[in-house]
């Protein structure tokens, strides 16, 4: 990896070009008509990022820097989600290069929030885990979630229970049925990440999820799903058929008692 210290101009900065020279002009205006005519579709990786890159800095070649950094990353995504003093880093990328790479990233992460609030959760776990991945994937401790939904199956609340290890002596269903009557939900989703990026279930994850799915029910709220979040993929407890079944065992214990 070419590496250079903080600052400089950005792509090309260093290729000799005087400042006013356009010799990549026509190609950066292809590749702005081709997207305006058919967004992403038929583009390469690397030309998806060589045109954001060329937003910060228009007058400069921004080609071989975006090859470089899909090589090094290996995935647009990746990219996207790179720390910024890595990014910094690499010779002919600048501090406004980087602004607009991370300034993309936080706006997707505000889209993908404002898509989820307020509007009927279907059942699709995929959905919540592209929503908070972006605040989760690079949390060094558990984060454990909820999402609190309406009668409509509407997100009207996320709200963070605790941070630390994910036990049975650190989630207090209690506070979670509080928080649910507060503001007066009917449906809980729960989410929470593992750091180590393997999204299985221990079985402490397991416990704690019957005993949220317990204390729900009581009330009569419905826990709707668990989501795990690891490395760019997820456990679902609603997918696998895990909230059905603890439904099930709280028809039965209820029945015994």
């Amino acid at each position: 990896m070419e590496t250079q210290g903080r600052g400089g101009n950005g792509c090309g900065a260093g290729s000799g070009l005087p400042a006013g020279d356009h010799a990549g002009d026509g190609h950066r205006r292809r590749l702005r008509e081709k997207f305006l005519k058919g967004g992403l579709n038929g583009f390469l990786d690397y030309e998806v990022l060589e045109l954001l890159l060329a937003l910060a800095t228009p007058r400069r070649d921004c080609r071989e820097i975006a090859r470089m950094l899909l090589a090094e990353y290996r995935s647009l995504r990746a990219v996207l989600e790179a720390d910024v003093r890595e990014l910094l880093r690499f010779k002919g990328l600048g501090s406004r290069n980087v602004f607009g790479i991370r300034f993309v990233q936080e706006v997707s992460g505000r889209f993908l929030r404002d898509r989820m609030m307020n509007r009927p959760y279907c059942r699709s776990s995929k959905e919540v885990f592209d929503y908070l991945y972006h605040s989760l994937r690079d949390v060094k401790r558990e984060k454990f979630k909820v999402l609190f939904l309406d009668t409509k199956n509407r997100i009207i609340e996320e709200k963070t229970l605790f941070e630390g290890t994910v036990d049975s002596s650190a989630v207090y269903p209690r506070e979670v049925v509080k928080d649910a009557l507060r503001y007066d939900a009917t449906s809980l989703i729960f989410i929470h990440n593992h750091p180590s990026g393997d999204p299985e279930p221990s079985q402490s994850d397991r416990q704690i999820t019957r005993e949220l799915v317990f204390a729900a029910k009581v009330l009569q709220l419905k826990v709707l799903d668990h989501i795990i979040i690891g490395q760019g993929c997820y456990f679902s407890f609603a997918d696998q058929g895990l909230i059905e079944d603890y439904d099930l065992l709280f028809s039965e214990w209820q029945r015994k008692n």
